[in-house]
């Protein structure tokens, strides 16, 4: 399955914009909290989407 990982600052402005396959929503979950660990972006607006379907969001 397709997963989109993206975030933005207050401004609106696009931080993080990635995309990835994964088998299940929990990989996805995973790899996305790792990515914004990684990045310092736990506590930046950001979303994690599977067709449309909101998976973490955090605002």
């Amino acid at each position: 399955m397709d997963y989109a990982l993206t975030v933005f600052d207050k401004s609106g402005e696009l931080l993080l914009n990635e995309s990835y396959t994964f088998d299940t929503d929990q990989e996805a979950i995973d790899h996305g909290r790792e990515r914004l660990q990684e990045e310092s972006y736990m506590k930046t607006t950001h979303r994690l989407v599977r067709s449309g379907e909101l998976l973490l969001f955090y605002r």
